[in-house]
């Protein structure tokens, strides 16, 4: 039987999306009919926006507009009525915008909100009258730290993927030259040291930086916290006695023995040519991907197993 596809983070995004409208489309639908005999008075408006709050789960905010996108009740918190919004004009604000003659029912693509600077989502429904007249709008205010998540983390992407930096270092990249680093000059001290440390003492994820001759770790018992490695701890082989030996985790997705080579074909990246050389390289064991930065500012992410079948002639066609 195969295994289901991995979640990707789009296909997560749409997860969310399509779990929220299928929560509330409904309820919204019946509360802009019951609305609609309540649109001149008010305080029966917000009692029943209150009452709605119990209805329409995790929603942050409730409040209704007139047909011109201008605010006539308060925004109906779970804490009360929020006076500051009474009035406001949210005509020109992206969930409004086109959804007249297209939808009744819009949820609209996360933004930053106005007030409260975090990542927030809000749900518009139409309100018509009996003769189907549209005479105002119920929005829903959502806050995305509050929503229900639908399940796992997503899984990052395994394909090759290439992203170009700062035009300016790439228009340039033929005025400059690899300037020889201290890490550079002893890399046949420092390739066996990041090997034996992800091989042996539970380091799964680990990052050389050329230029400036340092590395960054990441190790399993603490997963959460970075290490930062000087060019003089990766000279001395006794930091290793730092790090308590750990079997190789198994979570790793790369081969033991393919961590040498791994390294090996950065000492190749880095010395084959003077303009277009790396400038960093990392390993992560478990998500088994590579990735690496140019002079040229391009960063490249790439399965492990492809990075090493590919020829070099490859990485200088794709680098620039």
């Amino acid at each position: 039987m195969e295994a289901p596809a991995p979640t990707t983070l789009r296909t997560a995004i749409l997860k969310q999306r399509e779990m929220l409208t299928s929560m509330i489309s409904r309820a919204m639908r019946r509360l802009s009919r019951e609305c609609v005999p309540l649109m001149a008075d008010r305080a029966a408006l917000e009692a029943r926006l209150t009452q709605a709050l119990d209805e329409i789960p995790d929603c942050k905010h409730l409040y209704v507009m007139d047909a011109a996108g201008v605010q006539i009740v308060a925004n109906i918190t779970r804490h009360g009525p929020d006076e500051a919004h009474f009035g406001r004009d949210r005509s020109k604000r992206p969930y409004m915008q086109g959804i007249l003659g297209t939808t009744n029912f819009r949820l609209s693509e996360a933004y930053i909100s106005r007030n409260s600077k975090r990542p927030s989502l809000t749900a518009i429904r139409l309100i018509r009258d009996e003769d189907s007249v549209h005479i105002g709008f119920l929005g829903a205010d959502y806050d995305l730290r509050e929503l229900p998540v639908t399940e796992g983390l997503y899984e990052e992407t395994q394909s090759w993927r290439q992203i170009k930096g700062d035009p300016s270092i790439r228009s340039n990249l033929f005025q400059q030259q690899r300037a020889e680093s201290m890490l550079d000059q002893n890399l046949d001290v420092v390739l066996p040291m990041m090997v034996e440390l992800m091989t042996h003492h539970g380091v799964f994820h680990g990052k050389l930086m050329f230029s400036s001759s340092r590395a960054t770790i990441w190790h399993v018992d603490n997963p959460f916290s970075y290490r930062i490695l000087d060019i003089d701890d990766l000279m001395d082989p006794s930091t290793c006695m730092a790090y308590p030996h750990r079997a190789y985790t198994d979570r790793a997705t790369v081969p033991a023995d393919a961590i040498k080579p791994i390294f090996e074909m950065f000492r190749e990246l880095r010395f084959a040519d003077e303009n277009i050389y790396l400038r960093g390289g990392s390993l992560n064991l478990c998500n088994g991907l590579v990735a690496l930065n140019f002079s040229c500012d391009g960063s490249h992410y790439i399965r492990y197993d492809e990075f090493l079948k590919n020829g070099m002639e490859f990485w200088f066609g794709a680098a620039g």
